[in-house]
């Protein structure tokens, strides 16, 4: 349980431009999927011991549920004379949280405690998902507008966006990482989601 637990979800790698000079942002709406995976049993240490052998792959082992994202852009760099501004940065973000589902049907009881262990799971993977919207947000944040005066060809800018990658990165790293700390701590919403599935 332990281990499942420490390992409950993690996001995938990504590559990004990014910039800098924030000016009035473009309306842009992510799409978010779900993907289940099949787990058996019926009572709920088995069900709990199927995800262990089901579960995503992550790491060294298996998780409960993870979210991933792929996020792509549509820039328009103008060349205005000698200058080069990013003009426009749209984004593409796909959000896909993997989650488990029951393969046969649960008997009232079980699933009552399943719904809850479940709803919580979505709680705590939803709020990565919206780590993700907020990450684009501030790339496109400043992206748009990256003007430089002596730039043809717009090696300059290009160059300007690269360097904002890695911290932009870093911190959004962090911040998933940070939550998933307090979330699954003794005490904490994810451990508690557990405990209360498992007990009777």
């Amino acid at each position: 349980m332990t281990k499942l637990a420490s390992h409950f979800r993690k996001i995938t790698g990504f590559s990004l431009l990014l910039a800098a000079v924030p000016v009035m942002a473009q309306e842009w709406q992510p799409t978010e999927k779900v993907e289940h995976y099949k787990v058996s049993g019926a009572s709920p240490l088995a069900l709990y011991q199927s995800i262990g052998e089901r579960g995503p792959k992550l790491g060294g082992g298996r998780v409960i549920a993870h979210t991933t994202f792929k996020l792509t852009w549509q820039r328009d760099y103008q060349q205005q004379g000698q200058a080069c501004v990013l003009a426009s940065a749209k984004p593409k973000l796909i959000i896909t949280y993997t989650l488990p589902k029951p393969a046969q049907r649960l008997s009232p009881e079980v699933a009552a405690k399943w719904e809850a262990f479940y709803d919580g799971i979505v709680t705590h993977e939803k709020l990565h998902g919206q780590f993700m919207k907020d990450l684009t947000q501030q790339i496109q944040d400043v992206s748009i507008g990256l003007r430089d005066e002596n730039d043809p060809g717009c090696k300059k800018v290009r160059a300007a966006l690269q360097a904002q990658l890695k911290p932009i990165s870093d911190a959004h790293v962090a911040r998933h990482s940070e939550y998933d700390q307090i979330e699954m701590s003794p005490g904490g919403a994810v451990h508690q989601l557990i405990l209360a599935f498992l007990n009777p």
